[in-house]
Protein backbone atom coordinates (compact mmCIF):
# COMPACT_ATOMS: atom_id res chain seq x y z
CA UNK A 1 0.00 0.00 0.00
CA UNK A 2 2.62 2.58 0.67
CA UNK A 3 4.09 2.23 -2.97
CA UNK A 4 0.62 2.67 -3.95
CA UNK A 5 0.16 6.07 -2.03
CA UNK A 6 3.55 7.28 -3.23
CA UNK A 7 2.59 6.75 -6.83
CA UNK A 8 -0.62 8.93 -6.33
CA UNK A 9 1.42 11.89 -8.35
CA UNK A 10 2.11 9.47 -10.71
CA UNK A 11 -1.31 7.86 -11.12
CA UNK A 12 -2.84 11.53 -11.96
CA UNK A 13 -0.69 11.49 -14.97
CA UNK A 14 -1.37 8.00 -15.99
CA UNK A 15 -5.28 8.73 -15.25
CA UNK A 16 -4.94 11.99 -17.59
CA UNK A 17 -3.33 9.62 -20.43
CA UNK A 18 -6.12 7.03 -20.17
CA UNK A 19 -8.50 10.13 -20.33
CA UNK A 20 -7.12 11.24 -23.56
CA UNK A 21 -7.36 8.34 -25.19
CA UNK A 22 -10.86 7.31 -24.56
CA UNK A 23 -12.84 7.86 -27.49
CA UNK A 24 -16.03 8.96 -26.16
CA UNK A 25 -19.40 8.87 -28.17
CA UNK A 26 -21.93 8.85 -25.71
CA UNK A 27 -23.09 13.13 -25.76
CA UNK A 28 -23.20 13.20 -29.56
CA UNK A 29 -26.68 14.23 -30.48
CA UNK A 30 -27.82 14.12 -26.97
CA UNK A 31 -29.37 16.59 -24.59
CA UNK A 32 -28.67 15.96 -20.84
CA UNK A 33 -31.20 16.95 -17.64
CA UNK A 34 -29.08 15.70 -14.95
CA UNK A 35 -26.09 13.51 -14.14
CA UNK A 36 -26.08 10.57 -11.69
CA UNK A 37 -22.72 8.70 -10.65
CA UNK A 38 -23.45 5.30 -9.04
CA UNK A 39 -20.49 4.27 -6.60
CA UNK A 40 -19.52 2.67 -3.71
CA UNK A 41 -16.95 2.80 -1.24
CA UNK A 42 -12.90 3.79 -2.77
CA UNK A 43 -15.00 4.26 -6.36
CA UNK A 44 -17.79 5.98 -4.54
CA UNK A 45 -15.31 8.84 -3.26
CA UNK A 46 -14.26 9.96 -7.19
CA UNK A 47 -17.87 10.96 -7.85
CA UNK A 48 -18.33 13.07 -4.11
CA UNK A 49 -15.12 14.77 -5.13
CA UNK A 50 -16.27 15.72 -8.64
CA UNK A 51 -19.83 16.45 -7.74
CA UNK A 52 -18.66 19.04 -5.43
CA UNK A 53 -15.48 19.99 -6.87
CA UNK A 54 -17.15 21.16 -9.80
CA UNK A 55 -20.63 22.12 -8.57
CA UNK A 56 -20.13 25.69 -9.04
CA UNK A 57 -18.99 25.48 -12.76
CA UNK A 58 -21.42 22.37 -13.56
CA UNK A 59 -24.43 23.45 -16.12
CA UNK A 60 -26.83 20.59 -14.91
CA UNK A 61 -27.39 19.37 -11.08
CA UNK A 62 -25.04 16.14 -10.36
CA UNK A 63 -25.95 13.64 -8.26
CA UNK A 64 -24.34 10.68 -6.17
CA UNK A 65 -26.28 7.18 -5.43
CA UNK A 66 -24.82 5.20 -3.36
CA UNK A 67 -27.43 2.28 -3.38
CA UNK A 68 -29.17 -0.28 -5.55
CA UNK A 69 -31.32 2.43 -7.16
CA UNK A 70 -31.33 5.45 -8.92
CA UNK A 71 -33.80 8.13 -8.53
CA UNK A 72 -36.87 8.52 -9.86
CA UNK A 73 -35.85 11.62 -12.21
CA UNK A 74 -33.40 9.01 -14.11
CA UNK A 75 -35.06 8.85 -17.70
CA UNK A 76 -33.51 9.61 -21.37
CA UNK A 77 -32.23 12.96 -20.53
CA UNK A 78 -30.09 11.76 -17.76
CA UNK A 79 -26.23 10.37 -18.05
CA UNK A 80 -25.64 7.73 -15.40
CA UNK A 81 -21.74 7.14 -14.86
CA UNK A 82 -21.21 3.57 -13.47
CA UNK A 83 -17.91 3.98 -11.22
CA UNK A 84 -16.97 0.83 -10.13
CA UNK A 85 -13.31 -0.20 -9.72
CA UNK A 86 -13.79 -4.42 -10.04
CA UNK A 87 -16.61 -4.00 -12.43
CA UNK A 88 -18.86 -5.86 -10.06
CA UNK A 89 -20.04 -3.97 -6.98
CA UNK A 90 -23.50 -5.37 -6.66
CA UNK A 91 -25.11 -2.17 -5.40
CA UNK A 92 -23.63 0.15 -8.73
CA UNK A 93 -24.37 -2.79 -11.06
CA UNK A 94 -27.74 -3.23 -10.04
CA UNK A 95 -28.14 0.82 -10.10
CA UNK A 96 -26.74 1.06 -13.40
CA UNK A 97 -29.25 -1.74 -15.12
CA UNK A 98 -32.09 -0.31 -13.45
CA UNK A 99 -31.06 3.21 -15.24
CA UNK A 100 -30.83 1.30 -18.73
CA UNK A 101 -34.46 0.23 -18.03
CA UNK A 102 -35.27 3.63 -17.74
CA UNK A 103 -33.72 4.77 -20.80
CA UNK A 104 -30.30 6.95 -19.39
CA UNK A 105 -27.61 7.15 -21.50
CA UNK A 106 -24.90 4.97 -19.37
CA UNK A 107 -20.73 5.19 -19.56
CA UNK A 108 -18.77 2.46 -17.72
CA UNK A 109 -15.46 3.16 -15.84
CA UNK A 110 -14.05 -0.32 -14.24
CA UNK A 111 -11.18 -2.50 -14.75
CA UNK A 112 -13.37 -5.05 -16.48
CA UNK A 113 -15.71 -7.58 -14.37
CA UNK A 114 -19.50 -7.79 -15.11
CA UNK A 115 -19.58 -3.51 -15.94
CA UNK A 116 -17.25 -3.99 -19.07
CA UNK A 117 -19.36 -6.81 -20.06
CA UNK A 118 -22.84 -4.93 -19.71
CA UNK A 119 -21.14 -1.71 -21.52
CA UNK A 120 -19.99 -4.06 -24.52
CA UNK A 121 -23.37 -5.85 -24.54
CA UNK A 122 -25.27 -2.93 -24.62
CA UNK A 123 -23.39 -0.59 -26.71
CA UNK A 124 -22.31 1.87 -24.40
CA UNK A 125 -18.92 3.74 -23.60
CA UNK A 126 -16.67 2.38 -21.28
CA UNK A 127 -13.33 3.70 -20.14
CA UNK A 128 -11.24 0.92 -18.56
CA UNK A 129 -8.76 1.08 -15.42
CA UNK A 130 -5.67 -0.60 -14.44
CA UNK A 131 -6.72 -3.64 -12.41
CA UNK A 132 -5.54 -5.67 -9.56
CA UNK A 133 -5.12 -3.04 -6.69
CA UNK A 134 -7.43 -1.84 -3.85
CA UNK A 135 -10.27 0.14 -5.04
CA UNK A 136 -9.44 2.95 -2.53
CA UNK A 137 -5.95 3.06 -3.69
CA UNK A 138 -7.16 3.91 -7.28
CA UNK A 139 -8.75 7.57 -6.62
CA UNK A 140 -6.81 9.43 -9.05
CA UNK A 141 -7.80 6.81 -11.78
CA UNK A 142 -11.63 6.86 -11.41
CA UNK A 143 -11.95 10.95 -10.55
CA UNK A 144 -9.99 11.74 -13.30
CA UNK A 145 -12.59 9.93 -15.90
CA UNK A 146 -15.44 11.09 -14.00
CA UNK A 147 -13.83 14.63 -15.08
CA UNK A 148 -13.24 13.63 -18.18
CA UNK A 149 -16.95 12.19 -18.97
CA UNK A 150 -18.41 15.18 -17.86
CA UNK A 151 -15.89 17.69 -19.27
CA UNK A 152 -15.89 16.05 -22.93
CA UNK A 153 -20.07 16.26 -22.56
CA UNK A 154 -19.63 19.79 -21.87
CA UNK A 155 -21.10 20.00 -18.61
CA UNK A 156 -18.09 21.62 -17.14
CA UNK A 157 -15.10 23.17 -18.10
CA UNK A 158 -13.79 21.54 -21.00
CA UNK A 159 -10.34 22.85 -19.77
CA UNK A 160 -11.25 20.65 -15.87
CA UNK A 161 -8.60 17.90 -17.37
CA UNK A 162 -5.84 20.69 -17.66
CA UNK A 163 -6.45 22.06 -13.98
CA UNK A 164 -6.01 18.35 -12.26
CA UNK A 165 -2.48 18.12 -14.49
CA UNK A 166 -1.39 21.04 -12.30
CA UNK A 167 -2.24 18.89 -8.98
CA UNK A 168 0.95 16.79 -9.53
CA UNK A 169 3.35 18.97 -9.43
CA UNK A 170 2.02 20.31 -6.45
CA UNK A 171 2.40 16.89 -4.83
CA UNK A 172 5.78 16.61 -5.78
CA UNK A 173 6.56 19.96 -5.06
CA UNK A 174 5.12 19.63 -1.14
CA UNK A 175 5.83 16.18 -0.77
CA UNK A 176 8.49 16.59 2.63
CA UNK A 177 5.50 19.15 3.96
CA UNK A 178 2.95 16.35 3.29
CA UNK A 179 4.35 13.62 5.06
CA UNK A 180 5.32 15.57 7.67
CA UNK A 181 1.64 16.63 8.49
CA UNK A 182 0.93 13.19 7.60
CA UNK A 183 2.99 11.66 10.31
CA UNK A 184 1.53 14.88 13.05
CA UNK A 185 -1.99 13.37 11.87
CA UNK A 186 -1.20 9.88 12.54
CA UNK A 187 0.62 10.46 15.97
CA UNK A 188 -2.64 13.03 16.93
CA UNK A 189 -5.41 10.21 16.26
CA UNK A 190 -2.94 7.56 17.64
CA UNK A 191 -5.48 5.60 20.91
CA UNK A 192 -7.81 8.35 20.11
CA UNK A 193 -11.25 8.60 19.29
CA UNK A 194 -11.15 10.75 16.10
CA UNK A 195 -13.52 12.78 14.05
CA UNK A 196 -12.71 15.12 11.02
CA UNK A 197 -14.53 18.77 10.04
CA UNK A 198 -14.31 20.47 6.68
CA UNK A 199 -16.21 23.19 5.46
CA UNK A 200 -18.96 21.29 3.26
CA UNK A 201 -18.04 22.45 0.41
CA UNK A 202 -15.02 20.18 1.12
CA UNK A 203 -16.85 17.15 3.14
CA UNK A 204 -15.25 14.61 0.18
CA UNK A 205 -12.09 15.43 2.28
CA UNK A 206 -13.65 14.49 5.51
CA UNK A 207 -15.47 11.13 3.91
CA UNK A 208 -11.62 10.26 2.33
CA UNK A 209 -10.40 10.86 5.92
CA UNK A 210 -12.65 8.96 7.81
CA UNK A 211 -12.75 5.87 4.73
CA UNK A 212 -8.85 5.52 4.79
CA UNK A 213 -8.42 5.29 8.58
CA UNK A 214 -11.63 2.84 8.42
CA UNK A 215 -10.25 0.59 5.86
CA UNK A 216 -6.00 1.10 6.26
CA UNK A 217 -5.53 2.11 9.64
CA UNK A 218 -8.73 -0.27 10.97
CA UNK A 219 -10.29 1.99 13.53
CA UNK A 220 -13.81 3.67 13.90
CA UNK A 221 -14.02 7.67 13.46
CA UNK A 222 -16.47 10.26 12.08
CA UNK A 223 -16.98 13.44 10.25
CA UNK A 224 -18.98 16.08 9.75
CA UNK A 225 -19.30 19.37 8.43
CA UNK A 226 -19.22 23.52 9.00
CA UNK A 227 -21.97 24.94 9.41
CA UNK A 228 -24.14 21.86 9.91
CA UNK A 229 -22.21 20.64 12.62
CA UNK A 230 -22.48 24.11 14.53
CA UNK A 231 -26.45 22.72 14.98
CA UNK A 232 -25.94 19.70 16.12
CA UNK A 233 -22.43 17.98 17.01
CA UNK A 234 -21.47 20.82 18.50
CA UNK A 235 -23.15 20.76 21.65
CA UNK A 236 -22.55 16.81 21.54
CA UNK A 237 -19.21 17.62 22.76
CA UNK A 238 -20.68 18.32 26.75
CA UNK A 239 -19.53 14.96 26.56
CA UNK A 240 -16.03 15.11 24.97
CA UNK A 241 -12.58 14.89 26.91
CA UNK A 242 -8.84 13.77 26.10
CA UNK A 243 -9.82 10.80 24.36
CA UNK A 244 -11.29 12.19 21.69
CA UNK A 245 -9.23 13.96 18.84
CA UNK A 246 -10.03 16.31 16.46
CA UNK A 247 -8.69 17.01 12.85
CA UNK A 248 -9.91 20.34 11.08
CA UNK A 249 -8.94 20.80 7.11
CA UNK A 250 -8.90 24.41 6.98
CA UNK A 251 -9.16 25.55 3.60
CA UNK A 252 -7.43 28.90 2.01
CA UNK A 253 -11.18 29.92 0.43
CA UNK A 254 -13.14 29.81 3.17
CA UNK A 255 -16.19 32.42 3.50
CA UNK A 256 -15.09 34.69 6.12
CA UNK A 257 -18.36 33.62 7.91
CA UNK A 258 -16.73 29.73 8.07
CA UNK A 259 -13.55 31.28 9.44
CA UNK A 260 -15.55 32.76 12.10
CA UNK A 261 -17.67 29.29 12.80
CA UNK A 262 -14.44 27.19 12.40
CA UNK A 263 -12.51 29.65 15.08
CA UNK A 264 -15.51 29.36 17.56
CA UNK A 265 -15.77 25.60 16.85
CA UNK A 266 -12.23 24.81 18.28
CA UNK A 267 -12.74 27.43 21.11
CA UNK A 268 -15.33 25.40 22.12
CA UNK A 269 -14.13 22.19 21.34
CA UNK A 270 -10.75 23.09 23.11
CA UNK A 271 -12.91 23.36 26.38
CA UNK A 272 -13.27 19.76 25.95
CA UNK A 273 -10.31 18.15 24.96
CA UNK A 274 -6.40 19.28 24.30
CA UNK A 275 -6.19 17.27 21.10
CA UNK A 276 -6.97 19.52 18.00
CA UNK A 277 -5.21 19.67 15.25
CA UNK A 278 -5.26 22.11 12.18
CA UNK A 279 -4.44 21.31 8.43
CA UNK A 280 -4.74 24.54 6.28
CA UNK A 281 -4.60 23.39 2.62
CA UNK A 282 -1.92 24.76 -0.06
CA UNK A 283 -2.23 24.96 -3.26
CA UNK A 284 -3.58 27.57 -5.91
CA UNK A 285 -7.30 26.29 -6.38
CA UNK A 286 -9.90 24.46 -4.46
CA UNK A 287 -8.62 21.69 -7.15
CA UNK A 288 -5.02 21.58 -5.90
CA UNK A 289 -5.97 22.04 -1.98
CA UNK A 290 -8.12 18.78 -2.16
CA UNK A 291 -5.50 16.53 -3.75
CA UNK A 292 -3.27 18.07 -1.00
CA UNK A 293 -5.14 17.34 1.82
CA UNK A 294 -5.97 13.73 0.32
CA UNK A 295 -1.99 12.78 -0.13
CA UNK A 296 -1.41 13.81 3.56
CA UNK A 297 -5.07 12.02 4.72
CA UNK A 298 -3.71 8.79 2.75
CA UNK A 299 -0.55 9.00 3.90
CA UNK A 300 -1.34 9.28 7.71
CA UNK A 301 -3.83 6.57 7.16
CA UNK A 302 -0.69 4.07 6.49
CA UNK A 303 1.47 5.65 9.14
CA UNK A 304 -1.25 5.11 11.63
CA UNK A 305 -1.58 1.55 10.16
CA UNK A 306 2.49 0.74 11.57
CA UNK A 307 1.44 2.77 14.86
CA UNK A 308 -1.69 -0.03 15.53
CA UNK A 309 0.31 -3.11 14.00
CA UNK A 310 -2.24 -3.74 11.79
CA UNK A 311 -2.17 -4.47 8.09
CA UNK A 312 -3.30 -1.78 5.94
CA UNK A 313 -4.23 -3.42 2.75
CA UNK A 314 -6.08 -5.99 4.42
CA UNK A 315 -10.33 -6.22 4.66
CA UNK A 316 -11.19 -9.90 5.37
CA UNK A 317 -14.47 -8.45 6.84
CA UNK A 318 -15.45 -6.98 3.60
CA UNK A 319 -15.00 -10.12 1.55
CA UNK A 320 -16.57 -12.05 4.33
CA UNK A 321 -19.87 -9.86 4.11
CA UNK A 322 -19.51 -9.60 -0.12
CA UNK A 323 -18.95 -13.60 -0.09
CA UNK A 324 -21.85 -14.42 2.00
CA UNK A 325 -24.21 -11.81 0.33
CA UNK A 326 -23.11 -13.98 -3.03
CA UNK A 327 -24.10 -17.61 -1.13
CA UNK A 328 -27.53 -15.69 0.52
Amino acid sequence: MDKLVAQFPKQIADAIEIASRSDLSFYKNKTFNNVVICGMGGSGIGGKMVSQLFADQSSLPIVLVQSYSVPSFVNEHSLVIGSSYSGNTEETLTAVKMANEKGATIVGVSSGGEMARFCKENHYDFIKLPGGNPPRSMLAFSAVQLINILAVAGIIDTNAIDTIAKCRHLLNDELITIKDEAKKLAKHLFKKQCMFYTDADLEFVAIRARQQINENSKRLCWHHVIPEMNHNELVGWAGGDNSFAAVFFISQFLTDRNIKRTELSQEIIGGKTENILSIHGRGKSLIEESFYFIHIIDWASLFLADMNEVDAVEVKVIDYLKGTLDKA
